[in-house]
C-alpha cells in the first residue's frame, strides 16, 4: 500500500457524481481489488460454514462416523482460520480505501481552490468549502470502502443459492427470491432518506458559514451592538438545523429497523418450512442446521448489500457536491499563446506599470500611492493590478493577460485586507520561502515597525500562533503580514491600507521606512492616510475609477479641491 497523502491524486473526471466515483476506484484500482478479493473470500469461506456443520452432523453424529466427524470438524476449524485472516486483511484494505478517496478528494479539492483563488468566495459559500473537508469525504471514502462487503455479498449469496438448490429445490427457490424481495421492500426509504440528508447538508453549509462570518466579524458586531441580532439568527437556523437532523433521524431509524425486522422474518418462515421439511423427511437433519444457518447468514449480506446501496448514494450526492466545486472556474487564466519572459532575480524586473482602464501610470522602480474616493474603486485597481480579473494592464509594455499566472503571481504582489496568517511557527508564516536570513526579517520587521510584536511573545519568532493569529490585535496582524509582504521581495508590491488598523505614531513609522526597504522596486499603495501620502513620490487620485490628478500630497492638497477632502475627512488644514 502507499502512504498518504499522494504525491499527485491525478486530474479527475469531473463531469458526473458517477463517473467522479469511477475515477477514484481506477486510481486506486490495486487497494480496491485487493480489498475486493479479501471480501469475497473472508464471505465465501463464511458461506460453507452451515453446509459443513450440517455434514458434520448428517454423516459424523447421525451416521456415527467418528472420522467424518472429524474431517468436517477440522473443515470447519479450517473454514474458520480463512475467515480470521481474511477478514483481517479485508479491513486493512477497507480502510486504507476509504482514507485514500478521502485524502484524493480533499488534495484535488484543495488544488481547485488554490487555482481558482479569489473567485471561489463569489462562487460557493465558505460553510459549502468546509462541509466538503467536514463530512463529504467520509461519504465518499464510505462509498469506496463498502466495495470489499459488497462483492463478498454477492458472491457468497451466488454459493448459498447453489447449496441450497442443490438440496431443496422448493426451499432454495424461496432463499434466491426472499431476498431481493427484502431488498426491494426496504428500498423505498432511501429516496426520502436522502432527500433529508441534503436538506440537512444544505441547512449545515449555510449555518457553518454563517458561525465563520460570526466569528470573523466578532469585534466589530460588539463594536456596533449587534452580538444579539446575530446571536437570534444563529439560534433560529441551529433549531431549523435541529428539527432537519431529527427528519433524517426519523427515516434512519425505520431503515435501520426494517434491516432487523424483516430478515428476522424471512429466517423465522424459512425455518419453520426447513423444520417441516425435515418432519417429512424431505430434507436430513443436518441440512434443516445447514438451512437455518443459511437464512441466519444471509441477514448480513442483505444488510451489507443495503449499506452498500445506501453508502453508494451517499458517495454520489456528495461528489455532485464536490464537482460542484471543481467545475468553478478561476476569473483568470492562462493564455494560449503566452508571451515567455526571462526568469531571473524577479525584484530587478523594473518597468511601468499602466491600467488603462484608469489611466494609472507606475514609473518603473517608484513608491506610489492611489487615493480613491471610493474604496471600492481602489480594490478593483489591486484586483486589476495583479490579474485577478483580465483587464488592460501593461507591464513591460505587455499586457498582463498575456503572460503565464505563475508569472504574475511571481512578480506581482497583491497584499489586502483580507490576507490571513496561519496556525504554525510564526518565522515560517513570515518567511513562507523559507530562505530569508535572521537579518533580513529582521529588516522586514524594522519596517513594520514589528519588532515590539516579536518582543512580546514568549518565544519570539519560534512561537507557535493560533489559525488567523486570534491571539494578536488588529494592529500586530497586519503589522505581521506587511512584513511577511516585504520579505517575498516582489518586482511589483501592491499594499492595500497597510497601515489602517495602527496607531497614528506606528503609521508614521512604517510611512517613513517603507520607502527605502523598496528602493528600486516598485511600490503601489492604496490608502487616504495623509502621514503616508505625504512620503510617496508621487500621489493619483482616483474620482468615480479614474485618475483625475497626479503629483505629490502637497501638490495636490493646493490644487485639487475633491483630494483635499478626501484625505482631510472635509476639514480645511
Amino acid at each position: 500500500m502507499r502512504s498518504l497523502p499522494l504525491e499527485d491524486p491525478g486530474t479527475p473526471h469531473a463531469r458526473t457524481p458517477a463517473r467522479y466515483l469511477l475515477w477514484i476506484v481506477r486510481g486506486q484500482w490495486v487497494s480496491v481489488a485487493g480489498g475486493v478479493f479479501f471480501g469475497i473470500l473472508w464471505m465465501a469461506s463464511q458461506a460453507f460454514v452451515p453446509a459443513a456443520i450440517g455434514a458434520a452432523i448428517d454423516q459424523g453424529v447421525a451416521g456415527r462416523d467418528t472420522g467424518r466427524l472429524l474431517l468436517w470438524t477440522g473443515a470447519v476449524l479450517f473454514l474458520g482460520t480463512v475467515t480470521a485472516v481474511s477478514g483481517i486483511f479485508r479491513h486493512r484494505f477497507a480502510v486504507f480505501n476509504w482514507l485514500s478517496a478521502a485524502y484524493r478528494t480533499v488534495q484535488v479539492a484543495v488544488k481547485h481552490t488554490t487555482k481558482v483563488g479569489a473567485s471561489l468566495p463569489r462562487e460557493i459559500a465558505t460553510g459549502e468549502v468546509v462541509a466538503i473537508g467536514a463530512t463529504d469525504i467520509s461519504h465518499i471514502g464510505g462509498s469506496i470502502e463498502i466495495t470489499a462487503r459488497a462483492a463478498g455479498s454477492v458472491v457468497s449469496f451466488g454459493i448459498v443459492a447453489a447449496i441450497l438448490l442443490n438440496s431443496s429445490v422448493t426451499l432454495g427457490i424461496i432463499v434466491l427470491v426472499g431476498v431481493p424481495v427484502l431488498m426491494l421492500a426496504i428500498t423505498p426509504l432511501f429516496p426520502p432518506l436522502h432527500r433529508r440528508q441534503h436538506a440537512y447538508r444544505e441547512i449545515g453549509g449555510k449555518l457553518t458559514t454563517r458561525a465563520t462570518d460570526i466569528v470573523a466579524g466578532l469585534r466589530v458586531l460588539r463594536g456596533i451592538g449587534g452580538e444579539q441580532s446575530f446571536s437570534g439568527r444563529f439560534k433560529e437556523e441551529s433549531q431549523r438545523l435541529r428539527r432537519a437532523g431529527l427528519q433524517v433521524a426519523k427515516v434512519d431509524a425505520a431503515l435501520d429497523g426494517s434491516q432487523v425486522l424483516l430478515p428476522g422474518i424471512f429466517v423465522t418462515i424459512v425455518t419453520w418450512l426447513g423444520a417441516s421439511f425435515a418432519l417429512s423427511g424431505e430434507i436430513t437433519v443436518g441440512e434443516l442446521v445447514a438451512f437455518y444457518g443459511y437464512a441466519a447468514f444471509l441477514v448480513g449480506p442483505l444488510r451489507n448489500a443495503t449499506e452498500a446501496a445506501d453508502k453508494i448514494i451517499r458517495g454520489l450526492v456528495a461528489a455532485r457536491r464536490v464537482i460542484r466545486l471543481l467545475a468553478i472556474e478561476p476569473a483568470v487564466s492562462d493564455p494560449t499563446e503566452p508571451v515567455l519572459i526571462e526568469t531571473g532575480e524577479t525584484h530587478r524586473d523594473g518597468a511601468e506599470l499602466v491600467d488603462t482602464r484608469s489611466g494609472l501610470v507606475v514609473p518603473a522602480g517608484a513608491l506610489m500611492a492611489v487615493a480613491a474616493t471610493d474604496t471600492a474603486d481602489a480594490t478593483a485597481l489591486a484586483d486589476r493590478l495583479g490579474r485577478y480579473v483580465d483587464a488592460e494592464v501593461l507591464w513591460r509594455g505587455i499586457p498582463l493577460e498575456r503572460l503565464p499566472i505563475a508569472t504574475v503571481r511571481e512578480r506581482v504582489l497583491v497584499a489586502d485586507s483580507e490576507a490571513r496568517l496561519f496556525s504554525g511557527r510564526l518565522r515560517d508564516e513570515l518567511d513562507v520561502r523559507g530562505i530569508a536570513s535572521d537579518a533580513t526579517v529582521g529588516a522586514a520587521l524594522h519596517t513594520a515597525s514589528a519588532e515590539d510584536v516579536i518582543d512580546a511573545l514568549a518565544d519570539g519568532l519560534e512561537e507557535a500562533i493560533e489559525e488567523r493569529g486570534r491571539s494578536l490585535s488588529g494592529g500586530q496582524r497586519q503589522r505581521l503580514l506587511l512584513a511577511r509582504a516585504l520579505l517575498v521581495d516582489p518586482a511589483v508590491l501592491v499594499l492595500v491600507e497597510p497601515t489602517s488598523a495602527v496607531d497614528a505614531h506606528t503609521e508614521a513609522r512604517i510611512a517613513a521606512r517603507l520607502g527605502s526597504a523598496r528602493t528600486g522596486r516598485t511600490t503601489v499603495v492604496m490608502t487616504t492616510s495623509p502621514l503616508v501620502l505625504d512620503r510617496v513620490d508621487t500621489v493619483a487620485f482616483l474620482d468615480e475609477g479614474t485618475v483625475v490628478a497626479t503629483g505629490t500630497h502637497r501638490q495636490l492638497l493646493h490644487t485639487s479641491p475633491g483630494y483635499r477632502a478626501l484625505v482631510t475627512r472635509g476639514e480645511d488644514e
